[in-house]
């Protein structure tokens, strides 16, 4: 007997055995259980992901010998021949080879006769989208009203080229894309059956290669096995799809986290010496980056293994720079093929990053300021250009790990003809300047105090907006804001209370309500903070003589939106 590929072989024959689209298969197991079956039926979605597969058992529903019934024998002549694709009441119809109005008038003459052996006849109409105009204005009146032994199944990937007349006739059922991790559950489940012998890592690549299709996953499935020699290992399903290896990843994020441009571009070098496509590494760190930020979200979101191997380049990269990372390379993905070469576009990608990576505030040394011209006196014309040509030379600014940084640059908005976009105006203040947060009774603020709290994700967002209501010996009560209350629940509740309990070393009575708090909480007092920030940044620029210089030469203004104030001291 010939090899079945896995995709034919393990083609679900009942409902039961679909991945993934229980959206679907739900309201079809209700009307076949009640009896309420309408004459035309629309699956539409990518490739792979059950469109045919669920026709045929719709149809072998309908015909099954037993009666009509949402799980068929799979036993009877009528189900076998179902199965086995030769059943003669199933009429298959491929509409991307028979588009002509002659084919379809050809296919509908037989409409009105009674089916040979079934109970239905049933005209499965795939790539419907396929048919021209004309076929579809021919196959428009029998589609609204068919005889009643016979159902239309019609299946696209491209329900936006049918015309509205031909949806308005159908019930539409859109499939969606699978995830990973039904796709590698499903790979599993066949490794098993088949006793292939597998790793995890391999199934893992080979889900997620598979793109959301179903039986794309199986056609690669095949293909790992036989590049493997019967068993599947990581590092050959790695070879075979071209994929980057964690290591090479984890070295990247290592050299990101710790600003190191040689290792950055060493492991692009070691990845094209090794022959694998080198845009592929930004897909792969692109995917690690994800990762990490919902792993910084909520551990709960990211597979344990995953987890283990990325928590210390978690604690090593902040937030704000895996979303700058991740844009930035989001973006040179999207421009490989724009470079000369993709080993150029990937390291420039790389190195933007390291670039752009914002410092610390509290980090920067205090910039030089240029002296301004005084208004009124002679050559003031001159001195006032020269001096505007100082306030835009860049100054040096050295960070903690004595590397120079990027100088601040002022979003001077010049009359229309100007088309540079604004850039951040950073202004910085002397220790003590910032509002200071109101004290609550024991001494501390509570701002303060959740600032000192471990935790990250969702507890940290949710003691970001609380305030204390009250506090007596070992009983705390806080109000969270009501717009966060569906965050709260007993679970983090409960590991609140243990935060607190490390703080204050002693047992904690905890409530939490939900409500609207009397005071400010921590995350509304921050947002008043900056905009006071913000509002003495502007005044600071306005009255800085390197802008008045500016606006003197160039008649420009300062853009409010682009400053960004800096408190020094802050650490």
């Amino acid at each position: 007997m010939s090899y079945q590929v896995l995709a034919r072989k393990w083609r679900p024959r009942t409902f039961a055995e679909l991945v993934g689209q229980s959206h679907v298969v739900r309201p079809l197991v209700n009307a076949l259980d009640n009896n309420r079956l309408h004459h035309a039926f629309l699956f539409t979605g990518t490739r792979g992901v059950g469109k045919t597969t669920l026709a045929r058992i719709l149809a072998k529903s309908l015909n099954c010998e037993t009666g009509v019934t949402s799980k068929p024998c799979g036993k009877c002549s009528a189900c076998i021949e179902v199965d086995e694709g030769r059943f003669i009441d199933l009429i298959e119809v491929d509409a991307a080879s028979r588009t002509k109005v002659e084919d379809t008038r050809e296919l509908l003459d037989n409409v009105q006769y009674a089916p040979s052996r079934g109970r239905y006849k049933v005209y499965l109409i795939d790539e419907v989208h396929m048919l021209s105009g004309h076929s579809f204005n021919a196959l428009l009146k029998t589609l609204e009203e068919p005889p009643p032994h016979v159902k239309f199944l019609l299946a696209t990937t491209d329900p936006q080229r049918l015309p509205v007349t031909v949806l308005s006739r159908c019930l539409q059922f859109n499939l969606k894309r699978l995830t990973v991790e039904e796709i590698g559950g499903q790979l599993e489940k066949i490794l098993a059956a088949e006793g292939i012998e597998h790793d995890a890592g391999s199934v893992r690549l080979l889900a997620r290669a598979a793109d959301g299709s179903l039986r794309d996953g199986l056609s690669l499935l095949d293909q790992a096995i036989a590049f493997g020699g019967g068993r599947l290992v990581e590092a050959d399903v790695r070879a075979m799809l071209g994929t980057i290896d964690q290591d090479a990843v984890g070295r990247m994020l290592a050299a990101l986290a710790a600003n190191d441009a040689r290792a950055l571009l060493g492991v692009v070098a070691d990845v094209v010496e090794h022959g694998t496509d080198c845009a592929a590494l930004l897909d792969e760190l692109l995917l690690a980056l994800h990762r990490i930020a919902l792993l910084k979200t909520d551990e709960a979101l990211v597979d344990p293994a995953e987890a283990e191997r990325l928590r210390e380049h978690a604690a090593r990269l902040a937030p704000e720079d895996i979303q700058l990372y991740y844009q930035i390379g989001l973006i040179g993905r999207r421009d490989v093929p724009l470079a000369p070469d993709p080993r150029t576009g990937v390291e420039m990608t790389l190195l933007r990053m390291l670039a752009f990576r914002p410092a610390a505030a509290g980090t920067l040394s205090e910039p030089a300021a240029a002296e301004g011209p005084a208004a009124g006196k002679p050559g003031a014309a001159t001195g006032t250009r020269a001096a505007a040509a100082s306030a835009v030379a860049p100054v040096s600014r050295v960070v903690g790990n004595g590397r120079p940084a990027p100088s601040p640059s002022a979003a001077i908005e010049r009359p229309p003809a100007s088309a540079s976009a604004a850039r951040p105006i950073v202004a910085s203040f002397p220790p003590g300047t910032a509002p200071l947060e109101a004290r609550e009774g024991d001494g501390a603020s509570w701002a303060e105090i959740v600032e000192r709290l471990p935790g990250n994700g969702l507890l940290r967002e949710i003691l970001n907006n609380t305030a204390l209501e009250s506090m007596d010996g070992t009983a705390i009560a806080l109000v969270l804001d009501e717009g966060c209350g569906r965050l709260l629940t007993k679970e983090r509740e409960a590991a609140i209370r243990e935060l607190l309990e490390q703080h204050y070393g002693r047992r904690i009575q905890l409530t939490i309500r939900v409500g609207k708090p009397a005071v400010l909480t921590p995350a509304q007092l921050r947002a008043k903070q900056q905009r006071e920030l913000h509002q003495a940044a502007i005044a600071a620029i306005d009255n800085d003589p390197n802008v008045r210089a500016l606006r003197e030469a160039f008649n420009a203004r300062v853009n409010p939106d682009s400053i960004r104030p800096i408190s020094r001291g802050k650490t």
